[in-house]
């Protein structure tokens, strides 16, 4: 007597297929969003640390500039401005070549104003340098250059600290011919709720003083 064994091999079938593919669609989706997310927060945080380190280079600039200067008439000058009550003050000062006109190839003194320029595409700023040769009498821009440095911010305030003999206040305008201890500048960021504040030492201080 024979006895015969069939071996029943069952397909998938058409439910189990269309599970099988709903699954790996789902976990495609999902691996898809990970990495989606983490490329966002990587690009968010790559912009922020661009952002952040134009403006420590703003500060390293301007400490280098004005802490070079002579005292002397004319020397550093700043006034309050504003425009659409948000504040957009001005700080200029006199110098030769170097960080205060971005450039090693210009011949003479200029006059360089720590500047916001309206952007033309919305309601914010570009901070930037304005300069123009010293001795230009022209009542023109014909000779004046504009070098952007920071883009699309709120507004900028600048006070002073004086020296002892001139007070002990902060105040926010500088028309005397010395230089003041130390300028503060506040600069309202649009990528930021919190402004960007930094104060920076023109004159040796008796607490640098005591470092050094």
């Amino acid at each position: 007597m024979f006895i015969v064994r069939v071996n029943r091999r069952h397909g998938f079938t058409l439910l189990e297929m269309i599970m099988a593919v709903a699954i790996l669609a789902t976990m495609a989706i999902a691996i898809y969003r990970f990495v989606q997310s983490n490329m966002v927060a990587i690009r968010l945080s790559s912009d922020a640390i661009a952002a952040d380190a134009r403006y420590d280079g703003l500060r390293e600039v301007l400490a280098q500039q004005w802490q070079s200067l002579p005292s002397g008439k004319g020397a550093l000058l700043g006034d309050p401005f504003k425009l659409n009550d948000r504040e957009r003050d001005e700080v200029r000062w006199i110098c030769g070549v170097g960080p205060g006109l971005m450039t090693r190839y210009a011949s003479g003194d200029f006059v360089v104003t720590l500047h916001l320029q309206p952007r033309k595409e919305s309601d914010g700023f570009d901070l930037g340098f304005l300069r123009k040769p010293k001795d230009d009498s022209s009542l023109t821009n014909a000779n004046e250059s504009w070098i952007p440095l920071i883009e699309d911010v709120r507004a900028l305030q600048i006070s002073y600290f004086p020296p002892p003999t001139y007070g002990n206040t902060w105040v926010d305008r500088w028309p005397y011919p010395n230089l003041p201890t130390l300028i503060k500048l506040v600069v309202e960021r649009s990528d930021r709720s919190t402004p960007w504040e930094v104060v920076i030492p023109i004159r040796r201080t008796p607490f640098s003083q005591f470092q050094q």
